[in-house]
């Protein structure tokens, strides 16, 4: 009679990465998917501040007024005559967007007054200026 030992056999442990690979894939795509609704003018303004300023929640198309008189709308400068179009246009995406108006404060406020009247000849019912909380 033969007598059989049982040798152990040498397994490795480790810690299975594939559902922490398929956790961050996930994480990705929904901030790729997420940063694709997030349009801003494409300049960074000085705001004015007011009291009764407030957040605003909807989506809504940013229209900026540099320092230097300049109108742009997703990190495109345009002009005066031009801006209604591209209103327009950006609603066909979004027909319920406001428009948000982030004027400079050196900004000439006869420009703002011009880009409010283009937004509204657009067909935008709400137009507001953005302000930072005082």
């Amino acid at each position: 009679m033969k007598l059989r030992r049982n040798h152990p056999v040498n397994e490795e442990t480790g810690i299975d990465l594939a559902p922490m690979l398929d956790f961050v894939m996930n994480l990705l795509i929904f901030f790729i998917i997420a940063a694709a609704f997030v349009q801003e003018s494409g300049i960074r303004v000085n705001k004015p501040s007011a009291k009764t300023a407030k957040e605003e929640d909807r989506a809504s198309i940013f229209v900026a007024i540099s320092a230097e008189n300049q109108i742009w709308i997703n990190r495109e400068r345009v002009d005066i005559r031009r801006l209604r179009t591209e209103i327009e246009r950006l609603r066909r995406g979004k027909p319920k967007a406001a428009v948000v108006i982030q004027g400079d404060q050196s900004a000439r406020l006869g420009l703002m007054v011009e880009v409010m009247d283009q937004a509204r000849l657009a067909g935008v019912a709400d137009v507001s200026v953005a302000a930072t909380p005082n």
